[in-house]
């Protein structure tokens, strides 16, 4: 199946005792942001989710600074959950005079509290990457994208930020029942600058890649950093685009 082993060491990324030992340990480390920070994924962030008034779930919230950067930025209303207890009471202190910032405890494969369609957004910083290091990965895959797609609104975004590639993330993705479009970002790690040897110009990042009909980054494609991180943006289909594309697909089956 699509795991992460390369990429996974012999810690169960996927257990909350993990996360609980891992946040008292470095309580005074103070906040960490994953992957990227907010001022590098704002105009994606804006581009998606360009009203201030969206019900933002923000998963595997962490302690990182992400949502509160948001509400600095103009956003109202950001559910942050996380399956550590322990970092949702450090952040529910921390964050107790911010009223557009809730926080629960909560794991990602089981959001029943939530209704259906309860959000317009959702965003992911290596949540998704935590869990395909864990046990059992591909269940708990499909366990939180069904989760995440339940509860989207028609037209909803969910933004995955991630290290995963196209080979390794679109087969758990690209899947007929979440009925999500999905458009990919290449988008170089932090700091990140081009050696002095290469005369090419970096591309944007906010170009994104033309993928192949299979969901994949096209052979020839060359990333500016080898390590970059990937943004996969899925909106999920209203009723009329469904309608749209499953008539689109019956009529290239006729000809």
């Amino acid at each position: 199946m699509f795991t992460d082993e390369s990429s996974c060491n012999s810690y169960n990324y996927g257990d909350a005792a993990y996360w609980d030992a891992r946040y008292v340990q470095d309580a005074e480390m103070g906040n960490f942001d994953w992957y990227q920070r907010y001022s590098d994924l704002r105009p994606f962030v804006r581009m998606y989710i360009p009203s201030s008034s969206s019900r933002v779930l923000m998963i595997g919230c962490g302690n990182a600074l992400m949502s509160e950067d948001m509400v600095k930025d103009g956003y109202e209303d950001i559910v942050n959950i996380d399956i550590s207890s322990i970092v949702i009471d450090m952040m529910r202190r921390k964050c107790k005079y911010i009223s557009q910032l809730k926080y629960m405890q909560m794991d990602v494969r089981d959001m029943s509290f939530f209704p259906d369609e309860s959000f317009d957004s959702i965003i992911d910083k290596g949540t998704l990457d935590s869990l395909m290091c864990g046990n059992d990965a591909p269940i708990s895959a499909a366990q939180m994208l069904g989760e995440v797609s339940r509860l989207l609104k028609p037209g909803g975004i969910y933004m995955m930020i991630t290290y995963g590639d196209p080979n390794i993330r679109m087969p758990h993705l690209n899947r007929p029942a979440y009925n999500w479009q999905i458009v990919l970002y290449v988008i170089p790690r932090p700091g990140f600058e081009k050696t002095n040897g290469s005369s090419s110009l970096m591309r944007s990042p906010l170009e994104p890649v033309q993928l192949t009909v299979e969901g994949m980054i096209p052979p020839n494609f060359v990333m500016d950093d080898p390590d970059s991180h990937f943004i996969y943006v899925c909106k999920k289909m209203d009723e009329t685009e469904l309608s749209s594309l499953l008539s689109y697909s019956f009529n290239a089956n006729l000809s």
